[in-house]
């Protein structure tokens, strides 16, 4: 059975400004430190619950310091040792040249870029980045290795992509606007999910 408890990384300065965060390094605010911890003692108390030892689960976090900051502090709430590993298919999607803009700043420059992007949000490749489709190819490979039950941290682009491929029948565009809390956990059980 394929166990992933998954966790978007607690909010950021530009998660709070609505800025395109992607692949730049910008580090927890204080509402995301405080998420982490949320979601740290829920997954405490609901492994308790459930009789789940820690031990045998992979905790696996994107390399961005935001999401390792989040892990940090779920394991410190978890009384875990800080010890886990990164792996790079979780980073978040790259928007390229366009990291650090609002949707807003972009139209002011290039709305014609930013009228396609919002039309096809699913194939859209921003100058330099990524587009969901090629996210969602990089994260089901990294799925396919999942063999233990895995505590992941990772980011929002991850997330809703993530929930595609279990669930199957997301329509492609409705996949990049899905909600992606900070202060809940995704729990993938083979095809299924719900969230604490």
């Amino acid at each position: 059975m394929r166990l992933i408890y998954f966790i978007r990384h607690g909010e950021t300065d530009w998660n709070a400004e609505r800025r395109l965060q992607g692949q730049r390094d910008i580090p927890l605010n204080l509402k995301g430190e405080a998420q982490a911890a949320r979601n740290g003692r829920v997954l405490a108390g609901h492994f308790r619950e459930l009789g789940l030892d820690p031990a045998a689960f992979d905790f696996v976090s994107s390399p961005l310091g935001r999401a390792r900051r989040t892990m940090e502090i779920v394991r410190r709430e978890m009384a875990l040792d800080p010890a886990f590993r990164t792996d790079p298919e979780l980073m978040e999607i790259t928007f390229g040249a366009w990291e650090g803009s609002t949707l807003e700043e972009l139209a002011a420059r290039n709305r014609v870029a930013a009228e396609a992007r919002a039309a096809d949000k699913w194939n859209y490749v921003p100058p330099g980045g990524e587009s969901y489709s090629m996210l969602s190819d990089r994260i089901a490979g990294w799925l396919a290795g999942v063999s233990v039950p895995t505590v992941a941290v990772s980011h929002g682009g991850v997330n809703r992509v993530l929930r595609g491929l279990v669930a199957g029948d997301i329509a492609t565009r409705e996949i990049p606007i899905l909600d992606v809390p900070q202060d809940r956990i995704l729990v993938v059980r083979d095809d299924a999910f719900e969230w604490l």
